[in-house]
């Protein structure tokens, strides 16, 4: 397991498609990958933006992490979708740390990884919304993101540090009461009231 990209990027403009218009909402998603070491604090990575702390952000939800296993699963539905066979470089999803080998199903809330010198405990799952669709092209993308449970996961700092491209992760498991593959399957059934 270890750390494939290291992503970051400021607060910009999104064009949403609404009523047949585009609609100007402002997001954090266009992330981009960064090279040499990068300072993690409590409230994420060094010179990372999030628009909607309400959903994004904040100590709980400080570093969103994305399997790169799960990319070319999107690479086939963009195919599909929008008819065109294009690149989808590593932050596409959002992320700020695009790992290689950690699935959604070998995590559970409560979790924690070690990479570089920063400890983080897993949080919860992405719920994606609107902007993840305009994101990558098509209306349905955070419905397929539910129904795949391709998701990702939110992780909180806890240990400040740094981290890179190339470091290794280490899963260090928690009591193991709710796997991110169970959160994930009730919010697909709606029961998202029963969570926790």
């Amino acid at each position: 397991m270890k750390i494939l990209s290291v992503n970051i990027g400021a607060v910009a403009d999104l064009f949403v498609p609404q009523s047949d218009q585009m609609r100007r909402v402002v997001t954090g998603i266009h992330k981009k990958p960064v090279a040499g070491k990068v300072t993690v604090g409590k409230l994420g990575l060094d010179g990372d933006e999030q628009a909607d702390l309400s959903v994004h952000g904040g100590l709980a939800k400080a570093v969103y992490a994305y399997p790169v296993e799960h990319y070319a699963f999107w690479k086939a539905q963009r195919l599909a979708a929008l008819k065109r066979d294009e690149l989808l470089p590593f932050g596409s999803m959002g992320e700020n740390l695009t790992l290689e080998g950690l699935l959604e199903s070998d995590v559970w809330i409560g979790d924690r990884l070690q990479a570089g010198s920063v400890l983080f405990e897993v949080t919860d799952p992405r719920q994606p919304c609107y902007k993840f669709n305009a994101k990558m092209g098509f209306s349905h993308a955070a419905k397929m993101m539910l129904q795949a449970g391709c998701s990702g996961f939110y992780l909180r700092v806890i240990e400040t540090g740094a981290l890179e491209a190339g470091d290794a992760v280490r899963l260090l498991p928690g009591k193991r009461e709710t796997s991110l593959a169970q959160v994930n399957e009730r919010r697909l059934k709606g029961r998202q009231r029963d969570l926790f």
